[in-house]
């Protein structure tokens, strides 16, 4: 039988570095290739942020240099 709804696409994951809030009440996390600085502060609560990975959808960032003083691809 043929079923009208399209099959769902799978989207690819792999391991990718994270910063996640070490403040236990906060659950706030950032790739680290989005951060702006070397350690970045939590956004939501200002607490220091931990190193960390987790399982992600992948992404590309192609401004991915800024934090280290370099242009980005126009």
């Amino acid at each position: 039988m043929y079923s009208r709804k399209p099959q769902p696409v799978e989207i690819p994951e792999e391991m990718t570095d994270v910063w996640t809030c070490s403040n236990d009440g906060c659950n706030c996390w950032m790739r680290d290739n989005f951060a702006f600085q070397d350690e970045p502060a939590c956004a939501q609560c200002g607490a220091t942020m931990e190193r960390g990975s987790k399982m992600l959808p992948q992404l590309s960032n192609y401004t991915s240099d800024h934090k280290y003083g370099k242009k980005s691809i126009t």
